[in-house]
């Protein structure tokens, strides 16, 4: 890597692409008002994949001095970028077939990860959090379980966004069949107050579900009567029209 791209150069290239009608619309939708989850947030007016495209052109040349200073821009889409880079460099740092050099990568997928966790609260929105940690968290965890409990971690905290963290981050473990961690973050995480955990634990569930329909039901006849409503609609919506309904019914009583 070098470090021929500096942050204000990638910053004034995002801003160049600024749509100020577009921007108002996505202040609405990310909810910045005062006393909103997304207060003060800043937006260039930026579609992800134009952010992405550009990340693209310039990943592997940006150092992480740098993208530290994008993960603390005022701009969303300029912490974007920095986590994309980040989500960027960790995809190759995925071990190979064969692979001669997998120790090296193996301590950058850490160098990586630790790196992330001590700017998580940059990621100080929904998409941020949902386009970084399971390519990011996700992936060094998956090769590196013995690290699995940093995840209990994130979720005792008073962040909501390393709450969020802890749970979307799951998402790369399930698609490797490693369940037992959602169902643990899930619990701790099921009578939070925030919309947002509501969703994000229905939404793992959900993705547990679809790998192994027996643990969604066995987790559900355990903590139903412990769920949201959003939570528990998210979980069940690709189960089948009757167990849909059978669950509905038998979660009338959910408490919030």
């Amino acid at each position: 890597m070098t470090d021929s791209i500096t942050a204000e150069e990638i910053e004034q290239c995002l801003l160049d692409q600024r749509n100020e009608s577009h921007a108002k619309q996505l202040m609405r939708f990310f909810k910045t008002k005062p006393g909103e989850y997304g207060a003060g947030d800043m937006f260039m007016g930026l579609r992800a994949p134009q952010v992405r495209a550009f990340v693209k052109l310039v990943k592997g040349d940006v150092s992480f001095k740098e993208i530290e200073k994008l993960l603390y821009s005022q701009w969303h889409e300029t912490r974007l970028a920095g986590f994309l880079l980040l989500v960027e460099e960790m995809l190759q740092a995925r071990p190979k077939m064969r692979d001669k050099d997998s120790e090296n990568k193996a301590l950058r997928r850490e160098e990586i990860a630790r790196f992330y966790l001590r700017h998580a609260r940059q990621a100080n929105n929904w998409d941020l959090v949902d386009m970084s940690c399971p390519k990011i968290l996700g992936i060094w965890l998956v090769y590196s379980p013995e690290h699995i409990k940093i995840l209990e971690e994130l979720a005792e905290s008073d962040n909501l966004w390393e709450q969020r963290i802890a749970m979307v981050s799951n998402w790369m473990l399930i698609r490797h069949d490693i369940i037992e961690p959602t169902k643990s973050i899930a619990t701790k995480l099921l009578k939070h107050p925030h919309d947002l955990i509501h969703k994000a634990v229905g939404w793992m569930l959900r993705e547990m579900g679809k790998r192994d329909v027996e643990a969604l039901n066995d987790y559900l006849d355990t903590h139903y009567s412990e769920m949201s409503r959003t939570t528990l609609r998210y979980a069940i919506e690709k189960l089948p029209e009757n167990q849909r309904q059978f669950w509905l019914r038998r979660g009338i009583t959910t408490p919030f």
